[in-house]
C-alpha cells in the first residue's frame, strides 16, 4: 500500500453531522449519497446507501473495491437489532467484502437510555467475527463526539496494510 493521499471507498451509512462543526439536517437515505472525507492526507470515499428494507438487496451493487463497511446503529432502539446483526452477517458473507474492516458507530450515547458499546457488541456477537478487523465506537452525532475516533481507526487500518 502506497502512503500519503489515498482514496478509499467505504460502504456503509454516515452521520447527521460533519466533522467540521457544521450540522447537517438529513433525513434517512433514499437510494445513496456520496461523501469524501480528508483526514490528514487520507481520502476516504463514503457512500451513505439506504438502510431500508426495501432498499437492501442493493447494497450489493456497492461493495466492488470497498474496504470498509461503516454501520451505523441507534442506540436506543434495541427491537432493530436482531435485523442489523442478520444484516451485517449476510454483508460479511458475501465475496466481495471478504477483505473489509469494520467499523461500527453506536450512535445517540448521549441519550440516556442508550445501550453501551458492550452491550451491542455482545448482541452483535462481534466476538465472532474473525476474519474481518473490527471496531466499535460510541458516538453522537448531534455533536460529532466518537467520530474523529472512528475515522482515526480506519486510517490506521490503511496504513497498517
Amino acid at each position: 500500500m502506497s502512503h500519503g493521499t489515498t482514496d478509499r471507498q467505504v460502504d456503509g451509512h454516515l452521520w447527521e453531522t460533519g466533522l467540521m462543526n457544521e450540522v447537517v439536517h438529513t433525513c434517512p437515505t433514499i437510494g445513496s449519497n456520496v461523501e469524501e472525507i480528508v483526514l490528514q492526507n487520507t481520502h476516504f470515499l463514503m457512500w451513505d446507501i439506504g438502510g431500508q428494507e426495501a432498499l437492501r438487496s442493493t447494497w450489493n451493487m456497492y461493495y466492488s473495491n470497498t474496504e470498509f463497511i461503516i454501520l451505523v446503529i441507534d442506540s436506543t432502539d434495541r427491537d432493530r437489532l436482531l435485523t442489523t446483526r442478520e444484516e451485517l452477517y449476510k454483508m460479511l458473507a458475501h465475496e466481495a467484502l471478504r477483505d473489509a474492516s469494520v467499523l461500527i458507530f453506536a450512535n445517540k450515547q448521549d441519550m440516556k437510555d442508550s445501550m453501551s458499546t458492550v452491550e451491542i457488541s455482545r448482541f452483535l456477537t462481534l466476538s465472532a467475527i474473525k476474519d474481518h478487523p473490527w471496531h466499535i465506537q460510541g458516538c453522537c452525532a448531534l455533536t460529532g463526539e466518537g467520530l474523529p475516533a472512528g475515522l482515526q481507526w480506519m486510517q490506521s487500518r490503511t496504513t497498517a496494510n
